[in-house]
């Protein structure tokens, strides 16, 4: 190892129940098959993603790795390997009133079968010790569909507390942050 550089197994993160990594080419179709899925994206765009959408946003959640050193994660089952779903933090650049940078933005998605356990609130928090322990930001966003009662419920447990309410797209969110807590 150079300088210092980080190996593939450092960006791992394991939590009681699950196993989070970087996304590989390999989670395509698992990737593909979440964000199709109806009742998944019900409160985040509202129209299951196709196949080309899904192939679209795979090399962004790689690309955030090496642009910015933070991005998302494939969440397993940690005794199964049973795919979960995808947490982790992004620069979005998004359209959208207000602001959110220079913010990094968490977000959360599971598939169906993982909905209800409390795995969310649990990858969420490890997703946020990550990033107080490697990122120098002093706070992470969120932003919520108002109508999505679990959503609003991770994030509460994870010290997010609501900033504003926004708009992206022409639809209502709710802009919650989270300070970084004094070392």
């Amino acid at each position: 190892m150079k300088d210092g550089a980080k190996t593939e197994v450092e960006f791992d993160i394991l939590t009681e129940r699950t196993r989070m990594r970087r996304h590989s080419i390999a989670d395509f179709d698992h990737s593909a098959a979440l964000w199709s899925d109806a009742n998944v994206v019900r409160y985040i765009s509202g129209k299951p993603s196709t196949r080309s959408e899904s192939w679209s946003r795979l090399p962004r959640y790689i690309g955030h790795w090496q642009a910015l050193s933070f991005g998302y994660w494939v969440v397993e089952d940690r005794k199964t390997g049973q795919f979960l779903g995808e947490v982790g933090l992004a620069d979005y650049k998004r359209d959208m009133t207000p602001s959110l940078e220079p913010w990094p933005e968490i977000g959360w998605v599971l598939a169906t079968h993982a909905h209800g356990r409390g795995l969310a609130s649990e990858a969420v928090a490890a997703v946020l010790e990550w990033s107080d322990t490697n990122l120098a930001a002093e706070q992470t966003v969120c932003i919520i569909d108002p109508e999505h009662p679990a959503s609003l419920r991770v994030a509460a447990k994870n010290g997010f507390v609501y900033r504003c309410d926004g708009e992206i797209g022409g639809s209502p969110v709710v802009v919650m942050a989270r300070l970084k807590p004094a070392i």
